[in-house]
């Protein structure tokens, strides 16, 4: 047995309805599918051999469920690898299988009901998206078809009948038990707090060299620096080609080619405009800067042949072309994948580059950023390790205060929920008792379970760490002192608040449905995770989940 929907679960959390992006850019097409190519053995499914046209037709109609609800391809956003792909095109065969086999069978009327509602959804003001316009901006591009497109509405509409068919024992609940669910999660309780932040005890704390040290020597693991790099760059930066990037478009003349472009497009152009004026601005400012990019291009392209023409190939070079055209050469700290260059904010690209180079290949390929162009050199790598705590003395001292400090604060917390139960089984309020330890209470704005912020806990405590101790403390008892990553808190159940039936009794209906939805994606999901463990044990993709949740 095995975990198959351990990363991403875009198949597994069903939408009950279609639904579509909430934008379409169509100045940004999206380029033909890439990943590569599967062997000829794709495995089985119910015993039923899984042919290359079945599992291309699936992987195309993945690729169309995840440009709906996501506006981009999966193959053009960070984090979607291929396997993921793969996996997302394994569960839509098995459900399309089981369909078959329940006799599941979408006519053509829904279909064409289905690609109005679709055309409609990406429209504006309530008009639909041409059809020949979405095939020429969206399926085109991407290598697709208006038969992608049928195929794609119709296995949507055939997975939402399967979620109704094998998910229907979870729809049963009933408007008592909806009613009860209800009460649980809206009574909202009256509560006080007092917060202990270990920012109050700062002062108190006594920092000697002894303890740093210990306190060093106890958390050295957390110190360890990753692997990291330290590149030699040049820049070139693309305001510096506006002058001859607007020299060149005038000779073209600018505002022709911006009011073709708007009559072509029209707001479709720049979705997020508000006005034609602020369309056309914008649409302007993209050729502006395509026409500095081609510029800078010009340049960087003439520095990356000087560069690459040296022999030996060396990363010092660099500095010597860079002196030799008179551009400024810029070296960078030692920086880390997960963060970049601390000096300026890099374009991933950047920190993807420099993490390639090596003494082999010292120099990136040109990196095109938002606003320049840059090539780098390799200056230094540096493996991973524990800097001495001389290196980080001032670092460790901070770190040794704040970690003293909030042990203050939970030992004062602790003592205030002794304390403050004595003071309350004699009849103090809770608010007496912590003035009486000079602690400031809180008064929470009332809150319930489905409560999305509760504003006066600040980033002092964990919403759902208000939520725990409120409903499992007694009405007119303090809580437990919950410890927190600022310190930790005592909490007061002053009384429930009534019930605001009137608000029930019109909430009650949707909430009966929204329950029932998310029973019956509950039954279908767990359904599918075994399903998906048994039948997918025969597809190539198996052993690459198997292997990824056995590393877990």
């Amino acid at each position: 047995m095995f975990n198959f929907f351990r990363k991403h679960r875009w198949l597994l959390i069903v939408v009950m309805s279609i639904t579509a992006a909430t934008f379409v850019y169509w100045g940004v097409s999206p380029a033909t599918r890439g990943g590569g190519g599967r062997s000829n053995n794709f495995g089985s499914i119910y015993g039923r051999e899984i042919t290359a046209e079945t599992y291309e037709q699936a992987k195309r109609e993945f690729y169309m469920f995840y440009w709906l609800h996501y506006g981009e391809w999966p193959n053009k956003r960070a984090g979607v690898t291929a396997a993921d792909m793969d996996r997302e095109t394994y569960i839509r065969l098995l459900i399309a299988a089981k369909a078959k086999s329940l006799g599941i069978h979408v006519n053509d009327d829904a279909l064409a009901t289905a690609a109005a509602e679709l055309l409609r959804s990406l429209g504006r003001n309530g008009q639909s998206v041409p059809m020949d316009q979405f095939v020429t901006k969206v399926l085109q591009p991407e290598g697709m078809t208006v038969q992608d497109l049928k195929n794609y509405l119709r296995s949507d509409l055939t997975v939402q009948q399967t979620i109704m068919t094998l998910g229907l024992a979870g729809s049963l609940v009933t408007p008592q038990e909806a009613s009860a669910l209800y009460d649980r999660e809206h009574q909202e309780v009256s509560a006080q707090a007092v917060f202990f932040s270990a920012s109050n005890y700062l002062s108190q704390v006594t920092v000697t060299p002894t303890a740093v040290a210990d306190f060093y020597a106890k958390n050295m693991a957390a110190y360890r620096e990753p692997d990291r790099v330290s590149v030699s760059y040049v820049v070139f930066d693309l305001s510096n080609y506006l002058a001859a990037a607007m020299t060149k478009l005038g000779k073209t003349n600018l505002d022709n080619q911006v009011d073709a472009a708007f009559r072509q497009q029209g707001m479709e152009a720049v979705p997020t405009a508000k006005t034609p004026e602020e369309a056309k601005a914008k649409i302007k400012e993209f050729f502006i800067r395509q026409a500095e990019l081609a510029e800078a291009g010009k340049v960087a392209n003439d520095f990356a042949t000087t560069l690459f023409a040296l022999e030996p190939v060396k990363a010092e070079n660099i500095a010597a072309v860079a002196q030799q055209k008179g551009i400024k050469l810029h070296t960078t700290a030692p920086f880390a994948a997960t963060y970049g260059p601390t000096e300026f904010e890099a374009p991933a690209a950047f920190t993807k580059a420099a993490f390639a180079l090596s003494t082999e290949q010292p120099f990136s390929e040109m990196i095109t950023g938002s606003d320049a162009v840059y090539l780098l050199a390799l200056n230094k790598q540096l493996p991973s390790s524990i800097p001495a705590l001389e290196q980080i003395r001032e670092r460790v001292t901070q770190n040794y205060r704040m970690m003293a400090a909030q042990s203050l604060a939970q030992s004062a917390g602790t003592n205030f929920y002794v304390t403050a139960g004595v003071q309350i089984g004699v009849g103090q309020t809770f608010v007496q008792a912590a003035l009486a330890g000079n602690h400031a209470p809180v008064q929470l704005k009332p809150f319930s379970l489905s409560t999305a912020e509760i504003p006066e806990i600040g980033d002092r405590a964990e919403l759902g760490q208000i939520k725990q101790a409120a409903f499992t403390t007694p009405v007119g008892q303090p809580s437990h002192f919950v410890s927190t990553s600022d310190g930790g808190f005592v909490l007061f159940v002053k009384a429930m608040q009534p019930m605001d039936m009137a608000k029930k009794t019109a909430e009650l209906p949707q909430f009966l449905n929204q329950v029932r939805r998310g029973r019956q994606n509950e039954a279908f999901n767990a359904w599918l995770q075994s399903e998906a463990n048994r039948e997918l044990r025969n597809t190539p993709v198996y052993s690459e989940i198997a292997g990824a949740g056995s590393a877990k």
